[in-house]
């Protein structure tokens, strides 16, 4: 599996990635989630241009993406702000690759931790997280950063199910 930054014209199959790896949340009554549309192709270039967006590409022939992460700057951290894996490729540690690049790239940048925002009941997101090295942060943990995430988070409706901010200490 190779680990590289988006091209342009693959931001569209990022979209579908996140569509496809949605569909999970049907099958545990969160259907919501599912339906819920993938950042737009704009917000996509955005993240692109800043560096800030990487796949994983299948190394077995195509070099086509398989999984991606987004991440932004938040509170002096990288802050995973989407990370999703094609069902068809799951359990192959795409998930925690693309993190652990994530971490290798804020460790070149003196960068001192990844956090992240995700559900807490849902077994691929916090419980998968505390595997790959997270901590959940607690009240008073929070940076205005993830304060104002999460604000935008509950506006958006994703408070409806229990919810957690995570850090990982690099």
């Amino acid at each position: 599996m190779l680990i590289r930054a988006a091209h342009i014209d693959e931001l569209p199959l990022l979209q579908d990635i996140e569509r496809a790896a949605g569909e999970c949340f049907r099958a545990i009554g969160m259907p919501e989630i599912a339906d819920d549309e993938p950042l737009p192709l704009e917000e996509l270039l955005g993240y692109r241009r800043a560096g800030l967006a990487w796949v994983a590409a299948d190394g077995a022939g195509t070099g086509t993406p398989v999984g991606y992460l987004l991440a932004d700057r938040v509170d002096g951290n990288l802050h995973v702000e989407q990370v999703s894996v094609h069902p068809d490729s799951a359990r192959r540690r795409i998930g925690r690759a693309l993190l652990e690049h994530l971490a290798c790239r804020a460790g070149a940048e003196s960068v001192p931790a990844l956090t992240l925002t995700t559900f807490t009941d849902v077994p691929w997101n916090a419980p998968y997280y505390l595997r790959c090295g997270f901590r959940t942060l607690g009240e008073s943990g929070l940076g205005p950063g993830l304060r104002d995430i999460r604000d935008r988070e509950a506006e958006h409706g994703l408070d409806r199910w229990p919810r957690v901010c995570m850090r990982r200490d690099l």
